[in-house]
């Protein structure tokens, strides 16, 4: 009889202490600046070039020379049309960027052209002047 209220004690001891939820306590002293992420490295993302309001935010510069020649501002800076940027807003709760400039280790080819696949949804295609254009289905 002993053994087996002993026996019951310890099986009773172990469920309780096994049942316990421990947590490390964890303190992270509050920071009084903001935490700065270093930018990506140049070629391992595509950049905005002309973003959903028709601004130019990356400039001939940044572009690479064989690019920057051909690219004519006046033309690709254009915005959504409310219409259309409701549409997409209403679709994919986001505005995507017009114009993307896309390394070439990023850039899937088919028999249609060179292509690019934004943040997982949306479909850019290159165009003559070598940046990468929103497929107009998203918006049309």
């Amino acid at each position: 009889m002993r053994k087996n209220a002993l026996v019951l004690l310890v099986a009773i001891s172990v469920l309780v202490s096994c049942s316990k939820k421990t947590h490390p306590a964890t303190s992270n002293p509050p920071t009084t600046s903001p935490v700065i992420t270093p930018p990506p490295p140049l070629g391992s993302s595509p950049m905005i070039v002309i973003d959903e309001k028709g601004q130019i935010i990356t400039s001939r510069d940044n572009l690479p020379d064989n690019i920057a020649s051909k690219v004519d501002y006046k033309k690709i800076t254009r915005s959504f049309t409310p219409a259309q940027r409701q549409n997409l807003i209403y679709r994919f709760k986001m505005v995507p960027p017009r114009v993307l400039f896309v390394p070439d280790k990023l850039v899937s080819k088919t028999a249609r052209g060179y292509y690019c696949v934004y943040k997982k949804k949306f479909w850019y295609w290159k165009k003559e002047d070598g940046l990468f254009y929103l497929d107009e289905t998203y918006y049309q």
